[in-house]
């Protein structure tokens, strides 16, 4: 039996005529660079993430990338994020010239311990001497929120932006103490992706950025086209950022659907996690499950660790099963970073979890016949 790691052909299908007819209003029109579709999708998404504003962007790098520089982040300033994440996260503060300085992260969510990076501040290294802590860039890794509370309390006592990068996790809740917030509506910033492979993904790249800061939304606005307002005049340098008309009424179709294929991820997520009770397989845990929100995990990946992951993920791919390691070095060890200082054993929970991860499909498509064979080829190697 095959089974991918994502089938979006199985996605796709009944939704055809519905997004062919939204593809075909723009053809229509000839409007494919922001517009009146952009601006549609933007107010469904602020009000689909409870914020002020949401600005299209063209990836979830993109971003990042704008929300930095929107924050005049740069040059002699410090970023404080994980090592264990997707590249662009990191990436984007290389890339505004700013510096990353990393944390640990926690064993059971694999998101930044706000623990770690409370004593980062109290203890800050030396060979970062002379740069200006800035902002903190949590990761939502995998579809559950970083515990945003004691980092946005850390935020407000030092005076740091945080900048959440939601890529894997749009419509996931946090139970902050003062209620229900879902992801990119806690921080200065929120940022999205919409790369195919994610719940609510594109026919292309496209991002967003969310925040409750009108002022901020406007900047964000006319950094990512050019720093133009209006027409021609240009009072900042930003960057071409634009999000497609094409991509964004693409996703509007999808958007009413998101929290239906969210529920079918997490019962998928609970059948594995019954199938593999009792063995040596560690299965997610959703730690706001109990915490009375609707969407405490979306399920971008289901994550299984196990101690002999390698040969795991050979038997499996033997079988045809779709699977990925997300991810298998962490930044800190990365080439491009050695000049940050770091060496091997820095960031060891991290380390740990590179070395012992696997994502199974877990997309809303999955039949139960297809989950058993999943199951039962993962223990065949265990």
């Amino acid at each position: 039996m095959q089974v991918p790691l994502l089938d979006l052909k199985a996605q796709y299908a009944p939704l055809r005529e519905e997004i062919r007819a939204v593809i075909d209003e723009v053809c229509d029109a000839q409007y494919f660079i922001l517009g009146p579709k952009v601006v549609a999708f933007e107010a469904e998404t602020a009000a689909y993430c409870d914020t002020k504003a949401a600005i299209g962007a063209s990836s979830g790098s993109d971003a990042l990338i704008i929300s930095l520089m929107a924050l005049d982040i740069g040059p002699g300033d410090a970023v404080i994020t994980t090592p264990y994440t997707f590249f662009a996260t990191v990436g984007a503060i290389a890339r505004v010239g700013a510096t990353p300085v990393f944390v640990d992260i926690d064993p059971v969510t694999f998101n930044i311990d706000p623990a770690a990076i409370r004593n980062l501040l109290a203890n800050w290294p030396d060979r970062f001497a002379g740069l200006t802590p800035r902002a903190i860039m949590p990761v939502h890794l995998y579809g559950q929120c970083a515990d945003m509370d004691p980092i946005m309390e850390l935020a407000k006592e030092h005076d740091l932006a945080v900048i959440e990068d939601g890529a894997q996790a749009i419509g996931s809740e946090y139970p902050s103490a003062s209620g229900t917030q879902k992801a990119g509506a806690i921080g200065t910033t929120g940022c999205f992706s919409f790369f195919p492979s994610k719940n609510l993904g594109g026919f292309g790249d496209g991002g967003l950025v969310t925040t409750q800061d009108e002022a901020l939304a406007e900047k964000l606005s006319q950094l990512r086209n050019h720093g133009m307002n209006p027409r021609y005049y240009h009072k900042m340098v930003g960057g071409n950022f634009r999000l497609d008309a094409i991509q964004a009424a693409v996703l509007s179709v999808k958007l009413r659907h998101l929290d239906e294929w969210h529920a079918s991820r997490r019962k998928n997520a609970a059948t594995y996690t019954a199938g593999f009770e009792g063995s040596a397989v560690q299965t997610p845990t959703m730690v706001y499950a109990d915490a009375g929100v609707e969407h405490p995990h979306i399920f971008n990946q289901f994550i299984i660790r196990a101690p002999n992951r390698d040969a795991v993920k050979a038997h499996i791919t033997e079988k045809e099963i779709g699977n990925d390691i997300y991810y298998p070095l962490c930044l800190h060890m990365q080439e491009c970073f050695a000049g940050l200082g770091y060496e091997a054993g820095a960031f060891p929970v991290a380390e740990k979890a590179a070395g012992e991860v696997l994502a199974l499909p877990v997309y809303p498509e999955l039949t139960e016949e297809m989950q058993d064979y999943v199951v039962k080829s993962v223990l065949e190697a265990i």
